[in-house]
């Protein structure tokens, strides 16, 4: 009988942490070329805390993931991928960063006009 009530409680706390966890699922444009870029920025995505769930799109370069909104933004999402050499709607990456990602990572750059620069030369 205290398993069955021990086991209910957990599952009430469990329920109401799921409860009032703030999540929301955003898309974000996400340069890159191929299952390692995938493979790069899903990762970058998901060492952000508070981060539950990334999938980019190698076809469409769109990501979509889902976060707490009480832990993170896109903000910093866009920031972590932009640091791994990625360029987000928002974010360049660092040009050195990007450089030293494998060949068939690179994409045309000369099109894309993210309006900030993760370029240590440019902050302010």
């Amino acid at each position: 009988m205290k398993t069955k009530l021990f086991l209910l409680v957990i599952g009430l706390l469990i329920a109401a942490t799921g409860m009032f966890a703030q999540t929301t699922t955003e898309t974000i444009k996400v340069n890159g070329e191929c299952s390692m870029c995938k493979a790069r920025i899903e990762k970058a995505a998901l060492s952000v805390d508070g981060v539950l769930t990334a999938n980019w799109s190698i076809d469409r370069h769109i990501l979509t993931v889902k976060y707490d909104k009480s832990k993170t933004n896109s903000d910093q999402i866009q920031r972590a991928i932009a640091a791994v050499g990625h360029d987000t709607e928002k974010y360049r990456a660092d040009d050195e960063v990007y450089n030293n990602l494998p060949s068939c990572c690179h994409y045309d750059r000369s099109r894309l006009t993210p309006q900030m620069s993760l370029d240590r030369k440019h902050h302010h």
